[in-house]
C-alpha cells in the first residue's frame, strides 16, 4: 500500500475539520439541535466536499451516538451537559469522520479532558504493526486515569473509499489478541468516557438509516418509491431520514421508512445510550497510518493539543 495519504482523503479530512470548528462555537444553550445539523451538513458541500459522509451526529448527555434530527426536530440544547457532535465528510467516496464534545457550562472538564487526552494517547500509538488492542490499551490507560470508563461496547473502525465501517475495528480498551494496523490503511479513531458502566444500550427511536443495495423483497408503490430515491441519493452511505421529506411527493416518508425497514431493505440506526445512563464525552479523528506513524487528516486550527 502507498506510504502517502490519497490526496482526497487528506482534503474531505481538511473539510471536516473545518466545519467541525465552525459548527463548535454554535452549540450553545436553547439552541436547536436542527439547526446545528443542518449547518454542518451544508458547509461540508458548502467547503467542497463531493458529499455528506453520513447524518451529523449531535448526541447528548447519556446520548453517545446516532441522534440526528428528524424532520421538523425542535429538540433543544440544555443549560448545562456534554454534547458530541460528529461528522463526516467524502470526497469521491474518500471519508472523513471526526467529533468533539462541548461542555455546555464548564460543569465536565474531566470527561472533556480524558476522551479528548485518550485521542491523543490513541494516536501516539499508531504505526505499521501496531494492533489496533494496543491503540485500545492506550485510550483504556488514559480515560481510567481521569476515573472514568471507557464505553468498551463502541469502537473506532477502518475507512474505506464509500465504506464508512470497513474491516477493521478499533476498540477501546484493550486486547491481547487484535488485528495489526499496516501501512496505508485509513482509520476512524474515536473514545468514548463515561461515568456509567461502559455499556451501550438502543434507544427507542431511530433517525439514521442505510440502504441494502442487495435487497430485492417486493414492495407497495410508496415504499418503492422511496427506496428508488434513497439508494439514487446515497447509495451505501449513511442517511437522515429527514433527508428525505420533500424529495418524494404525495409519500409519507415515515411510514415508507418503517415499511422498508421491515422488509430490511433499510438498516436503521437507533439512538445508542451509555448502558447505566451515564454521561458521556467523545474525541475522533480520521488518521492514515504512515511509515513514522500517525497522519491525522481531521486536525483542526483551534484544536489544544
Amino acid at each position: 500500500m502507498t506510504a502517502v495519504p490519497h490526496p482526497d482523503f487528506l482534503k474531505a479530512g481538511k473539510i471536516a475539520g473545518r466545519v467541525l470548528s465552525l459548527v463548535k462555537n454554535e452549540v450553545r444553550p436553547g439552541v436547536k439541535v436542527l439547526k446545528i445539523c443542518r449547518l454542518a451538513e451544508e458547509k461540508i458541500l458548502e467547503f467542497g466536499a463531493t458529499g455528506i459522509a453520513f447524518p451529523c451526529n449531535v448526541s447528548i448527555n447519556n446520548e453517545a451516538a446516532h441522534y440526528t434530527s428528524p424532520y421538523a426536530d425542535s429538540k433543544i440544547f440544555p443549560d448545562k451537559g456534554l454534547v458530541k457532535v460528529d461528522i463526516g465528510a467524502h470526497v469521491i467516496g474518500y471519508i472523513s469522520d471526526t467529533a468533539l464534545t462541548i461542555d455546555l457550562d464548564g460543569s465536565y472538564e474531566k470527561f472533556i479532558a480524558a476522551a479528548r487526552n485518550a485521542l491523543e494517547a490513541a494516536i501516539g500509538a499508531v504505526h505499521p504493526g501496531a494492533r489496533v488492542g494496543e491503540v485500545g490499551a492506550a485510550i483504556e490507560r488514559t480515560i481510567k486515569k481521569h476515573g472514568l470508563k471507557p464505553v468498551h461496547q463502541l469502537s473506532g473502525h477502518q475507512l474505506m473509499q464509500w465504506v464508512l465501517h470497513a474491516g477493521k475495528n478499533v476498540p477501546n480498551i484493550g486486547q491481547k489478541i487484535s488485528p495489526t494496523m499496516n501501512l496505508g490503511e485509513t482509520y476512524a479513531i474515536e473514545p468514548f468516557a463515561t461515568n456509567g458502566n461502559g455499556t451501550i444500550k438502543s434507544g427507542s427511536i431511530t433517525y439514521i438509516f442505510s440502504n441494502d443495495l442487495k435487497n430485492k423483497k417486493k414492495l407497495d408503490q410508496s415504499a418503492l418509491r422511496v427506496r428508488n430515491v434513497s439508494r439514487q441519493l446515497f447509495k451505501s452511505l449513511p442517511w437522515a431520514s429527514r433527508w428525505l421529506h420533500g424529495k418524494v411527493g404525495g409519500v409519507d416518508v415515515d411510514i415508507a421508512l418503517k415499511t422498508l425497514q421491515r422488509a430490511g431493505v433499510i438498516h436503521g440506526y437507533p439512538v445508542l445510550l451509555e448502558g447505566k445512563d451515564g454521561m458521556v464525552s467523545q474525541f475522533e479523528h480520521s488518521v492514515f497510518v504512515g511509515a513514522e506513524g500517525a497522519i491525522v487528516t481531521t486536525r483542526r486550527d483551534d484544536e489544544i493539543s
